[in-house]
């Protein structure tokens, strides 16, 4: 899997060549989660947002389809006590409906084959009127540098399935039924738009 190869280079991306969008992504997403809040985090990667997430909610739920991510993840956030770690299919989990009262599921929806079942089963799980926070990497125009981007990851065996500009971004959620999605755009060299909604709780 292209995801368990490049796990043991990943936080170079994060925090080298990405590092602008990835600081301001934290502090966005880090102001969203309150101390009482028990958070689903899917996509957890090697612990980007985990390290913020940790220490802001009661409790946390780290998944990745990814092993090797996970490990990373686990290895990057051992200083936490209040995070577990699973292995999970983003379209498929394997928790009760309305477990949770925020989900997180970053930098995953432009990966994905049935991105409208993820965004199901990240509904499902999260409690009716909590918060579903959902940041992809964006291009601000049809022809940018993040274009340039997933074609050179594409190269290297990442398959994007979509590519999303902020306008596309909210669209795509609209369009599935969420009429309160903000978006916040973290900038730097690969943007990410943070995608905010209330959970109909289906």
């Amino acid at each position: 899997m292209f995801w368990d190869n490049v796990a043991f280079v990943y936080d170079i991306f994060v925090n080298v060549i990405n590092r602008r969008t990835h600081r301001a992504l934290r502090e966005i997403v880090g102001q969203l989660v309150t101390e009482d809040d028990s958070v689903l985090e899917c996509a957890c990667g090697t612990g980007l947002l985990t390290e913020v997430l940790a220490p802001r909610c009661r409790h946390l739920t780290a998944t990745d389809f990814s092993s090797k991510m996970l490990a990373r993840a686990r290895k990057n956030c051992a200083r936490f006590s209040n995070v577990d770690y699973a292995q999970a299919d983003i379209t498929a989990l394997p928790y009760e409906t309305g477990s949770f009262d925020a989900v997180v599921a970053a930098n995953v929806i432009h990966l994905l084959d049935q991105p409208i079942a993820a965004l199901r089963e990240l509904d499902r799980v999260c409690r009716r009127g909590g918060l579903l926070i959902i940041p992809t990497y964006m291009n601000r125009t049809e022809k940018s540098e993040a274009g340039t981007f997933v074609s050179a990851v594409g190269k290297a065996g990442a398959d994007f399935k979509r590519q999303f500009t902020p306008d596309s971004y909210r669209a795509f959620f609209l369009q599935n039924g969420y009429s309160d999605v903000t978006i916040t755009l973290a900038e730097g060299r690969i943007p990410c738009a943070v995608a905010v909604m209330t959970a109909k709780g289906t």
